[in-house]
């Protein structure tokens, strides 16, 4: 009897001690809306493990009900570099994280990497995806800078 609670008190040990593990593991969605609840880019991040210096990351692009579509983009580190947005057009976005440019258009959920003309954004700052009170955020060129 004493073998089977010591057996039990093991296993719990053993799942107590993994928990830190697995809580270190980012997955989070962030979304700056467009026009409603319906009408979105999302940027999403996922850790498969906490020991993963990287993260697989996603544009999610969003115009219900005619299309949603998840893409991937190049993986990111486990620290948000800052995701500036600027309008490029008409339901036509530039994202630009670190030194990569994409385009995300919500007319027929499309993204695609890019290589801007001169190096420039090619409209006026929407906002930019970082990190804000500690948590990623997407935050108005209004109250960004």
């Amino acid at each position: 009897m004493w073998m089977r609670k010591a057996g039990r008190v093991a296993k719990a040990a053993l799942l107590a001690g993994c928990l830190p593990l697995l809580a270190g593991c980012e997955n989070s969605a962030t979304a700056f809306p467009i026009e409603g609840k319906d009408h979105a880019l999302i940027l999403v991040r996922e850790q498969a493990w906490v020991w993963d210096g990287e993260l697989a990351q996603y544009i999610v692009v969003a115009r219900l009900p005619q299309c949603q579509r998840r893409v991937a983009i190049h993986r990111g580190s486990t620290r948000l570099v800052e995701m500036e947005v600027y309008e490029a057009g008409d339901r036509l976005w530039a994202l630009h994280q670190g030194d990569r440019w994409y385009l995300a258009g919500t007319e027929r959920c499309l993204v695609q990497d890019w290589n801007p003309p001169g190096g420039r954004a090619p409209g006026p700052l929407v906002g930019s995806f970082r990190i804000k009170d500690g948590v990623a955020s997407f935050v108005k060129a209004d109250a960004a800078r």
